[in-house]
């Protein structure tokens, strides 16, 4: 959506309120000397005031108000107003000093997304960046994301590229904010689960509103973020509270059998669990990718059997028929999407990785159409 806010000039330059009582007082014809004695404040202090030394308190800003008829509001708002311009410049130029901690940051995607507003310069760019964050600076950044007690820390998707992994992951963080959710309840999640099972046959504008709601009153959150570039994330969990789990889903991989096996991989680690622990998945680790340990290797089989029953998945494979026809019987019967038995085949290398791909359903954002 675009802005239809007006950009605001905002100056390089700062100019004390000092400049504006002189100017008054060359016009009236006052003398510092004569302010002083009618306000009661010492020569020295209105001196200092004139010369940008001193600042205009709130008791001057009354003072000049009876002396003058200029509103108390007025000298105070040029005070903050000098004030705030002073911290500006300052912050600029510290921030001109920073520009490689911004290159460590995709901003053409982000920019093409919508994610950061449009900037000219990198100054800009850095200060989108650290409103898009929610921190006061880059150190505050660091200690957030890059910290000792940073929640994603541990993941080595994280650390291979963690300005671009933080992105992400914070984009999720804001679309969660947005998302009201009843307070967690695991048998209340479960039977969401079983819900959702059933809407991998549906189409994108049916499955992805009522997985939300569903999520939503079990006290999950769900976002779908558009994965960015280098960062290879499927997905990613953690708890913004005790009572509110957030599951991320970026659509890697396109197709319905990497999104679901994704989605219930994510749901294993909730369930199965500690709340402090947070998972990114990324080419390579987890979701099915390779040999996991571990807590990667629980969601995994979590996924695989809530999707899959393994009763049902070994008499399949005993009947050793995997044509496109069979496939879609042994989905229908389940009631499951095809695309997820025919990821299932090729991950267990029963059919080749080129096999049955047309029984895959295809997704994308709506942001990749810009």
């Amino acid at each position: 959506m675009a802005n239809s806010e007006k950009s605001v000039l905002k100056p390089n330059y700062a100019v004390p309120p000092g400049e504006t009582l002189r100017e008054i007082l060359q016009s009236i014809g006052m003398t510092q000397a004569e302010l002083a004695q009618r306000a009661g404040r010492p020569k020295k202090t209105i001196n200092e005031i004139v010369k940008g030394k001193a600042a205009i308190t709130a008791d001057t800003a009354l003072q000049l108000e009876r002396v003058l008829g200029v509103p108390a509001s007025f000298w105070n708002n040029l005070e903050r107003n000098y004030q705030e311009t002073l911290a500006r410049i300052k912050e600029e130029k510290h921030l001109k000093s920073q520009i490689r901690w911004l290159k460590k940051f995709p901003v053409p995607a982000l920019l093409k997304l919508g994610w950061l507003p449009k900037a000219k310069t990198d100054v800009e760019k850095i200060q989108a960046l650290l409103n898009f964050f929610g921190v006061a600076g880059i150190n505050e950044w660091k200690n957030v994301w890059e910290g000792p007690g940073a929640v994603y820390r541990k993941s080595p998707a994280f650390n291979s590229k963690p300005a671009a992994v933080a992105a992400w992951l914070r984009k999720g963080e804001i679309e969660a904010q947005n998302i009201q959710c009843k307070p967690y309840k695991a048998s209340a999640f479960r039977a969401a689960l079983r819900e959702i099972r059933t809407l991998t046959i549906e189409s994108p504008e049916i499955f992805e509103p009522e997985m939300k709601e569903l999520c939503a009153n079990a006290g999950v959150a769900i976002v779908f973020v558009p994965e960015l570039p280098g960062t290879h994330v499927y997905g990613a969990t953690r708890w913004i509270r005790a009572s509110k789990a957030l599951i991320y889903l970026s659509l890697r991989g396109k197709s319905d059998d990497h999104l679901w096996f994704t989605f219930f991989h994510e749901a294993g680690h909730i369930l199965l669990h500690e709340k402090q622990d947070a998972f990114i998945e990324a080419k390579g680790e987890g979701c099915g990718a390779g040999p996991s340990t571990g807590k990667e290797q629980e969601a995994n089989q979590f996924a695989q059997d809530f999707l899959i029953p393994p009763k049902e998945y070994q008499a399949f494979l005993q009947a050793n028929q995997f044509s496109g026809a069979a496939i879609k019987r042994f989905a229908k019967k389940l009631g499951i999407a095809p695309g997820i038995i025919v990821g299932r085949l090729q991950h267990d290398k029963v059919i080749l990785y080129s096999a049955a791909n047309s029984l895959k359903k295809r997704f994308k954002f709506r942001e990749e159409n810009r």
